[in-house]
């Protein structure tokens, strides 16, 4: 891989496998012999001292060297290795093709950017990926509570696994001589499972109030901005009440839309309902996912005022074809967070995927069963208890009141609440044993 033209300023040069690589001496190293090859694919000069004055010695080792330089060409390693910062922005490139063929949604992609970005912060952009070892970020859960003393567990075990995703890419392109960096295990208990908060009843009320507000002529009198808060609004109304993830519902077209529904329901109150379809695409999941829902009117609604309303328009925009950009949502919310008087929203975690606990926890409280509720809101039972289901005082101290008795033919008599039969029976005296609390703390 000689160069053309190659101008020899050297003191002394002698090639190398035939001019692959060259020996030389430097006026400046005296009489120690130096290497230099040219790697074309890099487009830089190999240097480094062999550190011998004998000359047979510096043609093995110049030898031995190129052979190796070689290899590691033909392999498709890189020489000079990059940087942390340039595996970065490759890998974040190539994840970005799985956005583009439907396989990660763009929300995961983000998120995928944004924990890089912690790591870039750690470690620095220019620092070589062979200047790393496996254990050089043993305690990065430490170094990251010690810059945000807040961040939660489950966080810093889902960027951990980030970082070694892209490790292992830099492993399979020889970038890397080994396939992950290891962590210093992180053991998480149930109760440190970090969620979102949501809203009690008494902020959801304040906030759909507030909403009155903020989309009036008084408080609004833009006609365009006016516009784009009575999306807003009806957006946080959708939201909460179909139990949607933040992007399932930003990327709905008009189109997802199948069916508006006029109904009664269980005490007879007029109700709309909606029947939507939730594309593979745009799931967590990567799984349609079709429902039934509350909150037709407000689709309603966007449509009578909505120029854009064909199928493949979207209906969170504008315009129909661009998405709303993410700084309107935060202006948006940080503007009706301060209407309400929430000022610690940033330390609750109160943010627009709040909307979608508070309509899980609704659902909950209405006795919706679980298995229902996990279908509408396309995640696990599990998952919704040990994630988005808050659970509040007013249920715990509903389960608490709750009593069975043990009737005298073996069957089981549930209570009101207040110790009395559901059915006319004479009460029998209780032996100590026949009458329990539901709410057995264990």
């Amino acid at each position: 891989m000689p160069r053309k033209n190659e101008t020899n300023k050297s003191k002394s040069q002698h090639p190398i496998l035939d001019g692959i690589a060259y020996i030389y001496k430097r006026e400046s190293s005296g009489d120690v012999w130096q290497f230099r090859m040219y790697v074309s694919n890099e487009h830089k000069d190999y240097r480094v001292s062999l550190r011998t004055r004998d000359f047979e010695s510096a043609v093995e080792k110049g030898r031995n060297l190129a052979i190796e330089l070689s290899s590691q060409v033909s392999r498709g390693m890189k020489v000079f290795g990059i940087s942390l910062g340039e595996l970065v922005n490759e890998y974040l490139e190539y994840r970005h093709n799985d956005v583009m063929v439907g396989d990660i949604v763009v929300g995961r992609w983000t998120t995928m950017k944004s924990q890089l970005k912690h790591l870039l912060e750690l470690k620095g952009r220019d620092i070589k990926l062979s200047e790393l070892e496996r254990e050089c970020l043993y305690d990065y859960a430490q170094l990251r509570r010690l810059n945000n003393p807040n961040v939660a567990l489950v966080t810093l075990r889902n960027e951990q696994a980030t970082i070694n995703a892209m490790i292992g890419y830099g492993y399979r392109k020889n970038y890397i001589h080994f396939e992950k960096l290891t962590f210093k295990a992180i053991r998480i208990r149930r109760d440190q499972v970090g969620t979102r908060d949501s809203f009690t009843l008494e902020e959801y009320d304040n906030l759909v109030r507030h909403l009155r507000t903020y989309v009036s002529k008084k408080e609004c009198p833009n006609d365009d901005e006016r516009e784009e808060r009575l999306m807003i609004r009806d957006y946080i109304l959708i939201s909460s009440n179909t139990c949607g993830r933040v992007g399932e519902l930003r990327q709905l077209l008009w189109g997802d839309v199948k069916r508006i529904e006029h109904t009664f329901d269980e005490i007879e109150r007029p109700t709309t309902l909606v029947h939507l379809t939730i594309r593979a695409e745009t799931s967590k999941n990567r799984a349609t996912r079709k429902l039934i829902t509350r909150g037709g009117e407000y689709f309603v609604r966007l449509k009578k005022r909505s120029p854009n309303t064909e199928p493949h328009h979207l209906i969170f925009s504008n315009d129909g074809v661009k998405p709303l950009p993410d700084r309107k949502w935060s202006k948006h919310w940080y503007a009706l967070m301060d209407g309400i008087g929430i000022d610690n929203h940033k330390e609750r975690k109160l943010e627009w995927y709040s909307l979608r606990h508070f309509g899980i926890t609704c659902r909950v409280k209405a006795n919706v069963n679980l298995i229902d509720l996990s279908k509408l809101a396309g995640t696990s039972v599990n998952h919704i208890e040990n994630t988005y289901l808050k659970y509040s005082e007013e249920q715990s101290r509903t389960s608490a009141l709750k009593n069975f008795i043990v009737n005298r033919d073996g069957t089981i008599t549930t209570t009101d609440g207040l110790g009395k039969p559901r059915i006319d029976e004479p009460e029998e005296e209780s032996d100590g044993w026949a009458e329990y609390d539901e709410g057995v703390k264990l």
